[in-house]
């Protein structure tokens, strides 16, 4: 018979005491959460793209998590540097930017001024441009149009 334990009231957390395989390259945890993760993410894919795609490519070879730990490895290594560049450049947009989508229940609609913000701060102190995948050609992306028409109630 199983019975639910309460793991808050665990005398210690949880600790896989299995370590990786020597091969197997170590990185810590980018230890942010889904805001920072979601203000940063069309950068972190811009910057990461090439480690991206090697992870992705090799996901496809083979469905073994363990096959593609190396690959994930280093799309990790690379997210925490751009998240460190970002911290080191442009710390109180980031912060701004991130705080915004957590009182928002992480909308980029409601969190656009920030986000231009944050933008341009990204482009003038690392060169990197928010691009989004998929945006219509000759259409002005979402966020850059400069008077949105924001409606809560579909029609």
């Amino acid at each position: 018979m199983s019975f639910w334990h309460n793991p808050s009231s665990a005398a210690k957390p949880y600790v896989d005491p299995t370590p990786l395989p020597d091969d197997i390259p170590k990185v810590q945890e980018l230890g942010v959460t889904s805001g920072p993760l979601k203000s940063a993410a069309f950068f972190i894919g811009a910057y990461c793209k090439d480690y991206n795609d090697d992870f992705m490519l090799c996901k496809a070879e083979n469905r073994d998590p363990a096959h593609c730990l190396k690959e994930g490895r280093r799309v990790t290594r690379c997210a925490q540097d751009l998240i460190t560049k970002m911290r080191e450049n442009c710390l109180a947009e980031f912060d701004k930017h991130w705080n915004c989508l957590e009182w928002n229940n992480q909308e980029y609609g409601a969190c656009r001024k920030p986000e231009r913000a944050l933008n341009k701060c990204m482009f003038e102190k690392l060169g990197l441009v928010k691009t989004i995948p998929g945006t219509p050609e000759g259409q002005t992306p979402i966020h850059e149009v400069k008077n949105p028409i924001l409606n809560g109630v579909q029609k």
